[in-house]
């Protein structure tokens, strides 16, 4: 069996609204379960892609704050 896990993950959130797409964030960072990261990775993959040069910069620079 050949399973596509970014497939999936794509598959299970299309044609959300943006209030079920932050319940499922919020979900996944509150339950801090180790299984979730890959789809919040998925997530941040498709924003990082849809961003612009200025958004990815502030966003880098949100995440660089967030680490100190």
């Amino acid at each position: 069996m050949n399973l596509n896990l970014r497939n999936a993950i794509v598959h299970n959130v299309s044609g959300n609204t943006q209030e079920q797409l932050e319940d499922t964030i919020v979900d996944a960072i509150q339950n801090g379960e180790e299984k979730m990261l890959p789809g919040l990775g998925v997530l941040f993959e498709i924003i990082w892609q849809h961003s612009s040069e200025e958004d990815k910069k502030e966003m880098l620079a949100t995440l660089e704050s967030g680490l100190k």
